[in-house]
């Protein structure tokens, strides 16, 4: 039976580093309150149902959410993980809450968003606010896996063949992924498992072919891997030669954010289309796993700069997951989809409920199950 997984966000409470970065009480809230209309029919600001703008410090939340999303067929949350050099971390308390509460009842795992954080939402992307180097010596290689080990070892935590789920957001990243991925599945061996099964969010703009066959999983991560793929940002550099295959991929990848920051923002593309591509697609790897979206908008972080995937109903989402589930059985072969998302809302990603369609989207989710005969 395949396997609902959505990416959940836990920057929905304060911290000092936030405070200290863009004003006291900053979180995720702050710029989804703050978003406006940008053009004719652009629906902003999203208001969660009930003005429910929760704190993730309060156990109950959690809670919440873990209900109401078994209730509507999600069968787990992919938590973000945030771990900079020497340790540092930032937005660990509410999985580390949720660790300690049993009453927050969903299978989990972990995806290590592995990038520095800049201060992108005013247009400052140059300015790093916090860098993402990596610690490369044994010791703090064990450090973070003992970080991870009582997440691993959680009766909640997802496993396939005695190996806990661990997905890197951009394992490109790292400078010596083979040296991590060997350590961490000799500790994860030590500790009684078979091993780490390591999957990446496969969102580049260019195939890692030799990295992806290290991989037990691939995620399409949407709308990112689509757009990055096959989308009108790779119609437009066709036209300044940039498919010359004697241009290497350090340069592409200077040239395309070059033609993206020329681009007219916000950058307006079509929900309908999009999914055309998504549920047209074959995947080039085994390894790769579907993925799918609510929705997109990510104008609120980006300080109106952002793209928005318009005209994105919760009708139109249940036609398309029941297309998806369908190619993840019988083209992908694959155990899991994972959705983007459950709680982005300053990137218009959110199954939770809204003002605008209530429950639409969850309700649109479980329909797409049903037709497919996938309930669980």
């Amino acid at each position: 039976m395949i396997k609902t997984i959505a990416f959940y966000l836990p920057q929905f409470y304060t911290f000092p580093e936030n405070d200290e970065w863009w004003g006291e009480g900053f979180t995720e809230w702050t710029n989804v309150r703050k978003a406006k209309p940008l053009f004719k029919g652009h629906q902003m600001p999203e208001i969660p149902a009930e003005n429910n703008y929760y704190d993730l410090s309060k156990p109950e939340v959690m809670e919440w959410q873990s209900r109401l999303a078994k209730e509507y067929g999600v069968d787990g949350f992919c938590y973000y993980h945030y771990w900079f050099k020497d340790g540092k971390q930032l937005l660990e308390k509410p999985v580390e809450n949720m660790l300690r509460n049993k009453k927050v009842d969903i299978p989990f795992c972990l995806c290590w968003a592995n990038e520095a954080w800049a201060r992108t939402w005013d247009g400052n992307e140059n300015s790093i606010l916090m860098p993402q180097e990596y610690d490369e010596d044994y010791q703090s290689l064990k450090k973070h896996f003992d970080y991870l080990l009582p997440f691993f070892k959680d009766s909640r935590y997802i496993k396939e063949n005695n190996k806990p789920l661990f997905i890197i957001y951009k394992p490109y990243l790292i400078n010596d992924i083979s040296k991590l991925m060997n350590c961490w599945n000799e500790l994860a061996i030590n500790e009684g498992f078979a091993g780490i099964f390591w999957g990446l969010q496969h969102t580049d703009n260019f195939n890692h072919e030799d990295l992806i066959k290290r991989f037990d999983m691939a995620i399409e991560f949407e709308p990112s891997y689509t757009a990055n793929h096959e989308m009108r940002l790779k119609n437009e550099i066709k036209r300044i030669g940039l498919n010359n295959k004697k241009i290497n991929s350090e340069i592409k990848n200077i040239l395309y954010k070059i033609v993206y920051k020329l681009t007219p923002l916000p950058l307006i593309r079509n929900y309908d289309e999009t999914w055309e591509f998504i549920n047209n697609r074959v995947p080039k790897f085994k390894s790769m796993v579907p993925g799918a979206f609510v929705s997109w908008d990510n104008t609120p972080r980006k300080n109106g700069k952002g793209i928005v995937y318009h005209r994105a109903t919760p009708l139109k989402f249940r036609s398309y997951m029941v297309e998806r589930y369908n190619r993840a059985i019988n083209i992908y072969g694959s155990k899991y989809l994972f959705i983007n998302a459950w709680n982005e809302w300053a990137e218009g990603a959110h199954l939770e409920p809204d003002q605008r369609n209530g429950y639409g989207y969850l309700e649109a989710l479980k329909e797409a199950q049903k037709i497919m005969n996938i309930q669980k």
